[in-house]
């Protein structure tokens, strides 16, 4: 063929299949959320209102200009994350405005706006939320181009999670954890935006230590150990870590940052050596906030008394255990198929629409229907994870292994603390609880993963964004080879 005739490639066109197979998912997804409002009006009122399906009609409008924006921003995108955040997010804003509904409901449900209560206020934000995923997307075009501002990133990230310990606590605590920044009515907890900006540092770094420390000094126990002069970084950060259960009194955001640090340590050098070491300088940082706990007290009670909470809930089930024991009975009370939607009493659990959801949906849809939202949970972190293994850059794979990762811990943390496997952490459960900073943050999280599966899905010589980039041209050459 002459190099007059050249055209451009068909594998560096965007494929509509992809695109449209996202579409139909999204569809399909809108609809269970807006059958599930019918559902709960039905049960709670005892009827559906003409208006049931308004909700779901602004988050299908929402969702759809996201994917509309994927389609012209990251047209190789990964078409599995939008439709399955969508529904746990519709399915989060269905339940809060379940809430809202009942148990009263009567007349007080004819004043209840669309944005009103606090199901409409988790769809405010999620309005919110998509057009900031949107707007990163439209500004970091090309993920790589965030290693450039690494340090950057880590020192807003480091002052973001410092404030509120540093803030008096009127200001900054809540249910015992110091994570907020409080002005007035408002509040935004600022640790949730760290999260993402720590983890590029996290990457930067790694990608360029990574042979330092991969390098082994002894082998014990069949475990090939680092040298002790590269422990330096993980010992940083664990001490940060421990500064943030000291001084914000909370055991999940301490073990979230240090287990996103040590997963993607693990990732970036494959060596089993640094997760046992991660792991016992954790529980051994935990060990010892307990003990000071019980000897000191001062910062570390907190701590000692939800330990003990988890211990045995049941001790005190009026007083501290109140909250674990009626997400327990609620759990329970759930069996396999739960009472129904709008069926069951979540309002008797405490921090229902925050901490605790999980266990109110449990009561509502049992055993069965948790697992299917698991299920979805599960199929994000997996294609989270694929992104990293196809991605072609060292940088681009850590940063999505390690967005994917902190994802399913924190979906571990919070559902192990509302079933009493671990102690209570008080994390948010990330797309369902209410709460605008960490909805925004996830969804922030959500758009990195889209942008870098859409360059690792784009063929080879397709610029950022799905422009197809032109062939190269062999100078002196008569002829040239065409990618079919």
């Amino acid at each position: 063929m002459t190099a007059g005739t050249v055209k451009a490639p068909l594998a560096a066109r965007p494929t509509r299949g992809r695109r449209n197979a996202e579409l139909a998912m999204l569809l399909f997804g809108m609809a269970i959320v807006a059958a599930y409002g019918a559902i709960v009006e039905g049960t709670v009122l005892g009827r559906v209102t003409p208006d049931f399906w308004v909700p779901a009609a602004i988050l299908a409008a929402t969702f759809l200009a996201l994917h509309l924006a994927i389609r012209f921003l990251a047209p190789y995108a990964d078409p599995v994350l939008l439709p399955a955040v969508a529904l746990l997010n519709g399915v989060g804003v269905g339940f809060l405005r379940r809430l809202d509904l009942s148990p009263e409901a009567g007349e007080a449900v004819r004043d209840l706006t669309v944005f009103g209560g606090v199901g409409g206020r988790q769809l405010a934000w999620t309005l919110a939320a998509v057009v900031g995923a949107i707007v990163l997307l439209a500004v970091v075009r090309d993920h790589r181009t965030v290693s450039k501002y690494a340090y950057t990133l880590c020192l807003i990230g480091i002052v973001l999670v410092m404030i509120p310990a540093l803030l008096p606590s009127a200001y900054s605590e809540i249910n015992g954890a110091k994570l907020w920044i409080i002005v007035g009515g408002f509040s935004i907890q600022p640790g949730e935006f760290a999260k993402i900006m720590l983890l590029s540092f996290y990457a930067y770094y790694l990608v360029r230590k990574r042979e330092v420390l991969s390098l082994a000094s002894k082998r014990f126990l069949g475990v090939d150990f680092p040298r002790g002069r590269d422990l330096g970084p993980v010992i940083v950060v664990w001490l940060l870590s421990l500064m943030v259960l000291v001084f914000e009194k909370d055991l999940g955001t301490s073990l979230l940052y240090f287990g996103m640090f040590v997963a993607t340590l693990y990732v970036a050098t494959e060596r089993a050596s640094w997760l046992i070491i991660g792991l016992a300088l954790f529980f051994g940082g935990a060990f010892s906030a307990y003990y000071l706990g019980k000897l000191v007290g001062g910062p570390f009670s907190n701590f000692v008394v939800r330990a003990e909470t988890w211990l045995d809930p049941f001790a005190d089930a009026h007083g501290g255990g109140f909250q674990l024991t009626q997400s327990l009975l609620g759990l329970g009370t759930g069996g396999l198929f739960g009472a129904g939607p709008g069926a069951g009493q979540p309002g008797e659990i405490p921090e229902v629409h925050n901490d605790f959801i999980f266990a109110g949906m449990g009561e509502e849809i049992g055993l069965f229907g948790l697992t299917a939202l698991l299920a979805v949970y599960l199929l994000i972190v997996v294609r989270g994870l694929r992104t990293a293994l196809g991605v072609r850059d060292s940088f681009g794979k850590l940063v999505a292994g390690g967005l994917a990762f902190t994802l399913g811990l924190q979906l571990f943390v919070i559902i192990g603390g509302v079933s009493k496997l671990i102690p209570l952490t008080g994390q948010t459960t990330p797309f369902l609880s209410a709460g605008g900073s960490s909805l925004m943050a996830n969804w922030l999280l959500i758009a990195v993963l889209l942008r870098i599966s859409d360059a690792a899905r784009a063929p080879a010589d397709a610029a950022p964004g799905g422009v197809v980039a032109p062939p190269s041209h062999m100078h002196g050459a008569q002829t040239e080879v065409i990618r079919p």
